[in-house]
């Protein structure tokens, strides 16, 4: 059972996914999160959305943008939002305007809160070329919207919505959580889509995760919790709160 040590996966992460239910092409997604207190370790945790791109062509890549605990930045927090193309190199992206403790391009310095409530943002860059996406972060409580920088993904759609935790720390480290709300898109039509559903799936064991992460259905959202233990089998579908 993997639940002490590190995760031995290939980038040294337990990762587990949300994806979004029924699956539809979106031209924008968002979904807000709040993490209620942050890691008692110093390991690095990421909480993203993440999609993927998509056009005539066929898939150009995918992207992930969300909040990390990282002691590498100032007060251990950032942003990030990085993505890769089919063939596994890194998407082009234009200069954020926030600073960055690592000299990262696609992590950057972002003060969020435990227990604040964050929107998470993709969509078009309006003011550059088609394929250009924009990932931006709104803090709830003051309106401050904080755009990080918009990559060359390609593509006019987005699919494979979800969102994910991926947990640097070791299995048995005390449990940290990231509380997901409000999933929201939208369709080619102007319509708001809205999923149903979210579709649960684990990093096994055999592939180096931990066995003890789990995901439970909360009033206001679906919560990602390491160091439990776990209630839904690989493949359930958990219905987000209205």
């Amino acid at each position: 059972m993997a639940r002490t040590g590190y995760p031995t996966s290939a980038n040294g992460a337990s990762s587990f996914h949300l994806h979004w239910r029924p699956a539809v092409e979106l031209v924008s997604a968002e979904v807000t999160i709040t993490v209620p207190d942050p890691p008692a370790v110093p390991d690095l945790f990421f909480w993203a959305l993440q999609v993927n791109f998509s056009g005539p062509d066929g898939p150009s890549g995918g992207a992930h943008l969300g909040l990390q605990w990282h002691t590498g930045h100032p007060g251990g927090t950032a942003v990030n939002w990085g993505g890769y193309r089919p063939d596994g190199s890194l998407l082009a992206g234009t200069e954020s305007l926030l600073p960055s403790a690592q000299g990262n391009p696609h992590t950057r310095d972002y003060q969020w809160r435990p227990g604040a409530r964050y929107r998470l943002r993709v969509a078009p860059d309006p003011d550059l070329a088609p394929g250009w996406w924009a990932g931006s972060v709104t803090e709830m409580e003051t309106g401050v919207v904080t755009v990080v920088r918009s990559l060359q993904g390609g593509g006019d759609r987005l699919v494979g919505a979800m969102v994910w935790t991926e947990a640097f720390c070791r299995c048995e480290a005390s449990p940290a959580a990231a509380i997901w709300s409000e999933p929201r898109g939208s369709l080619k039509n102007g319509d708001v889509y809205r999923p149903q559903s979210a579709e649960l799936t684990f990093q096994s064991e055999a592939d180096g995760g931990c066995d003890n992460t789990a995901v439970y259905g909360l009033p206001h959202g679906l919560a990602q919790v390491t160091g439990v233990t776990r209630t839904h089998p690989r493949g359930a579908l958990v219905d987000w709160p209205i």
